[in-house]
């Protein structure tokens, strides 16, 4: 597996940010690597995501992992590499995304949803496969779906949430992928870091004093 795939899957949780401005990411991004994350997908649906990207990879906590989501085509993986994403992140097979990223030194986590689909991921170049929309066949589904690919890492990535995480790691996710409800959006607005930690921690079991 490459190398920063395999730190994605140690990690065990990739959040997944879509915020509605740049200025609520940066206070969400600064919160969950205070809270003890390693990595942060910033979708391109996010305002000035690139520039966020690139920003991230300058002044984001020391060793914390910046991806871009919601990568749809080869030309917004090129200026998201260029940026400096470490990893791209789509929620379906964009035909020469694996080597795109592979080139550049950066992983590829592909989207699917079918048995078709997670194999034609995994043989696009996939290192991860993001089963996406989880929720519309939960846990169960992923179960099915690890059960005929035991090979293939899946990060189930949609609906997830504290309730039901241990579901998806018992389902057989190698990792996976929270959105917002990894903050709280409302503490967020506010300003309220310390409350956007402690809630944030307690997805990796965590207890903020």
């Amino acid at each position: 597996m490459h190398t920063i795939a395999s730190f994605l899957v140690e990690q065990r949780i990739i959040p997944v940010l879509r915020l509605k401005s740049r200025a609520l990411a940066e206070r969400g991004i600064a919160a969950l690597a205070e809270a003890g994350f390693g990595s942060v997908e910033i979708t391109l649906t996010t305002p000035d995501a690139l520039a966020l990207i690139r920003a991230q990879r300058t002044t984001a906590a020391p060793g914390l992992l910046v991806g871009a989501g919601t990568v749809l085509d080869l030309d917004s993986a090129r200026a998201c590499l260029d940026a400096g994403a470490q990893f791209l992140v789509s929620p379906c097979v964009v035909p020469g995304m694996g080597e795109l990223a592979h080139a550049a030194g950066a992983a590829c986590l592909a989207g699917a949803f079918t048995p078709g689909e997670v194999l034609a991921a995994w043989r696009s170049g996939a290192d991860v496969v993001k089963v996406f929309p989880a929720s519309t066949g939960g846990p169960a589904h992923l179960a099915a779906l690890h059960a005929v690919f035991p090979h293939i890492p899946l990060c189930p990535t949609g609906g997830v949430n504290l309730d039901s995480l241990e579901d998806w790691r018992r389902a057989g996710a190698a990792v996976v992928g929270v959105g917002n409800h990894i903050l709280d959006i409302a503490a967020l607005e506010a300003g309220d870091l310390a409350r956007v930690i402690a809630h944030a921690a307690r997805f990796l079991g965590r207890q903020q004093a």
